[in-house]
């Protein structure tokens, strides 16, 4: 089964890794990459995006389509990035993300077949 993990920041988690220092935040980052290296046989595709601010949205319920700069949600969490992966089932995923050792939210959500 094939599934997205939708990579969540909060405000609180960025303000930390901006506070680290550039060892401590290499550490960070060397967590991550060992950890998609542990599941490199499931991970299918992903990337890191760019902040939010760098977001445009089209609304298209208001009859001609609105072109807005930034983000759809206005919130103090944001998607930062996102893995496909190709496992079993729910519960191999969850175990998966239960090991994450990056931003606090990870949403999983299938992909239409």
């Amino acid at each position: 089964m094939k599934y997205v993990l939708l990579f969540v920041e909060t405000e609180q988690f960025a303000a930390d890794l901006e506070a680290m220092g550039p060892t401590e935040r290499e550490r960070a980052y060397a967590r991550v990459g060992e950890w998609m290296a542990t599941h490199r046989d499931k991970i299918r595709g992903g990337h890191k995006l760019q902040g939010p601010e760098a977001a445009t949205t089209v609304r298209l319920d208001r009859g001609e389509p609105v072109v807005m700069d930034g983000p759809f949600v206005e919130g103090k969490e944001v998607v930062s990035g996102y893995t496909e992966i190709e496992v079993a089932d729910l519960d191999e995923a969850l175990r998966m993300v239960a090991t994450w050792p990056g931003c606090p939210i990870v949403e999983i959500r299938p992909l239409e077949s």
